[in-house]
């Protein structure tokens, strides 16, 4: 697998693929109702792009075990999550001129940071486990059983965070040398036929009320499925996802690409996107899509939104709210002791 220096380029190309698939769905779930394409593509990009990215996560979470590191954990995503959470509260409450403060009631996207911090808790207590297959059968029983919690759902991100929570154990389980199995180049062709026909069939075959399922956010009743069933289906989308999630990830170019560098960049652009997708949905431009039909404004949007929030600007600026420093002045200091000595 390619390096520069210690960093592996397939992780950061795999990451910022899949930061622009998570912009360009959040631009198109308005309108996934307007166009059967549109909907196909949502179902399509929903199925692996979040597990992908948790997958990820799980993987660069190997030093779990080590002191302090549940410390870096906390500052570095908890932080940030309070701020944005606390700026969502404050443009709620400009919009709807009444709103009540949850600390723990994630807006929007701020689940995935929730859940991060509470995967990493978990991991913590499963490692003791120490045996993977009694770890992964253990997390997707809880996953499983989560659904038939009525009340479980966006509050501390429980749903997703227990659903998901298998995805992220599995991802810190792997090794590397299961990503190079999967990157040999009959693999990547069947990876690549197997997520094309994946979406074939999402146009013709996908079901209207399995999208919710995707999102893993709701418990089976609020679902509206037999709960006899509920157990069986969470089991087939555990294997659905699977299979779109290494077929994604068989198909990452391992070689340095334009875009490499930016997905070292994945957190500015999934905190600071969001905001730009809400005040797009408020503009005229919406409106025009809508009537005019004409999606691949979305898709040129959401590229253009992916590398502004990714450029170094843009995080110059947003560096004090998401990592409580700022490179301008930490360039400006060392610049002073360079001139001192």
């Amino acid at each position: 697998m390619s390096k520069q220096g210690t960093r592996e380029f397939y992780f950061d190309n795999a990451k910022f693929i899949l930061i622009f698939l998570v912009v360009f769905g959040h631009f198109i779930s308005p309108h996934k109702g307007d166009s059967e394409a549109l909907y196909t593509i949502y179902n399509f990009i929903y199925t692996f792009h979040m597990p992908a990215f948790i997958l990820i996560g799980g993987f660069f979470s190997k030093s779990i075990k080590k002191a302090g590191y549940l410390k870096k954990i906390f500052k570095k995503i908890l932080i940030p999550y309070f701020i944005f959470q606390l700026i969502y509260f404050a443009l709620h409450r400009i919009w709807n001129g009444s709103e009540t403060l949850t600390l723990f009631d994630p807006y929007w996207t701020l689940w995935f940071l929730l859940s991060m911090v509470l995967w990493n808790v978990l991991l913590l207590l499963f490692v003791k486990l120490k045996h993977p297959a009694i770890m992964i059968i253990v997390a997707m029983t809880i996953g499983v059983f989560a659904g038939y919690i009525q009340d479980i759902g966006t509050y501390f991100s429980l749903s997703r965070t227990f659903v998901f929570f298998p995805v992220f154990l599995g991802g810190y389980l792997l090794k590397k040398d299961h990503f190079y199995a999967i990157l040999r180049p009959e693999k990547r062709i069947a990876a690549g036929l197997i997520l094309v026909g994946m979406f074939v069939s999402y146009y013709f075959f996908f079901p209207q009320e399995a999208k919710d399922w995707l999102l893993a956010s709701s418990s089976y009743e609020e679902l509206g499925v037999q709960l006899g069933q509920a157990w069986f289906i969470r089991l087939l989308m555990y294997g659905l996802m699977a299979l779109a999630t290494f077929s994604f990830m068989a198909i990452v170019p391992r070689r340095k690409m334009f875009f490499t560098h930016l997905g070292t960049r994945t957190l500015y652009v999934y905190l600071l996107h969001g905001f730009i997708v809400k005040l797009f949905e408020l503009s005229p431009f919406y409106d025009k899509v809508s009537e005019s039909g004409n999606y691949f404004a979305l898709l040129a949007l959401a590229v253009i939104v992916t590398l502004i929030t990714a450029s170094k600007p843009i995080i110059t600026l947003a560096q004090p709210m998401i990592e409580l420093k700022t490179s301008l002045i930490q360039r400006y200091m060392d610049r002073k002791t360079a001139d001192a000595s």
